[in-house]
Parts: C-alpha cells; structure tokens; sequence
C-alpha cells in the first residue's frame, strides 16, 4: 500500500480528527505555555495549507505549511500512533518540501517538544538541522527548533 496525500480544509471532518488527537497529546505532554498549536480558526488563513495523508484509505496523517517572510513552517504534524512506522510521516514532509519549493521557499523552520523523539529523528533524517528559536517563539527548555535550506538539489 502506498501513502496518498491531498490538500484539505482544516475543518474535513477527517482532518478535524486528526488535529483533536494531536492536540489532546501535546496538552497531555506539555504546559499551556509550551504549547504552540493552532486551532482550527487560526489553520483557516490564505497563508496556511493542510495537508492529508491516507494508508489503505484511512486518514491517517496531516502537517501545514504556514508560509512566512521568506520560509515556511511546518505546523500540525501528526501521525496516527497506528500508522507509525509505515512511511507516512516521510510522505508528509516529502510532500511538504516539494510544496515549498514549488512556491520559492528557501527554508523550513519548525519547532517541537522535547520528548517527541521520534519525531527529531524524522526531522533529523530528513536534512533538517538544530537551530535556535524563529519567529515569535522564545528559548525553552521544552522546545527543539530545527531548520531546513531548501536551496540544495535533492
């Protein structure tokens, strides 16, 4: 089987799901003020794609793209935990990549929490690179910050 994605409204009732999984796991790993998700109304902006994967049919996955001066961000990754493990996080960020791109970006920049290991291993695996804090978020112990040049051939 092989990984689909397509572009979707934040509020697809597929990708609503997804989302509430997501977030009931990072308030369940972390302060209110370690937080940086986006609810569904801040996901419906012109600047902000979602992106839905599949496996055998089932929604299983979802990351935006959050364009910003001169990079993108990667918001709202998430895998199934039933999923992991099948290649669908690789897709997604593909997908991402190729996506931005397309439309000129030059960097990704994302920030995750600390203990979401196996996630910085993806990103790691991926060329993504340490850096330090971006755009509005501040140094935090409960925060990793990684960044991508998209000027490279791959």
């Amino acid at each position: 089987m092989s990984v689909t994605i397509e572009t979707v409204s934040p509020r697809d009732p597929q990708a609503v799901g997804l989302l509430e999984q997501s977030h009931a796991l990072m308030r369940k790993m972390f302060a209110p003020e370690d937080n940086h998700f986006l609810g569904l109304d801040a996901l419906c902006v012109p600047a902000i794609s979602l992106y839905l994967a599949a496996y055998g049919g089932q929604a299983v996955g979802c990351v935006a793209l959050m364009r910003a001066e001169g990079y993108g961000e990667v918001k709202s990754f998430f895998v199934d935990p039933g999923a992991r493990g099948r290649g669908v996080g690789q897709a997604l960020l593909a997908h991402l990549e190729g996506v931005a791109r397309g439309e000129g970006l030059t960097w990704l920049r994302l920030e995750t929490g600390t203990g979401l290991d196996a996630a910085a291993r993806l990103y790691r695996s991926r060329g993504f690179l340490p850096s330090g804090p971006f755009g509005a978020y501040e140094e935090s112990p409960a925060s990793l910050f990684f960044e991508k040049s998209l000027d490279q051939d791959r």
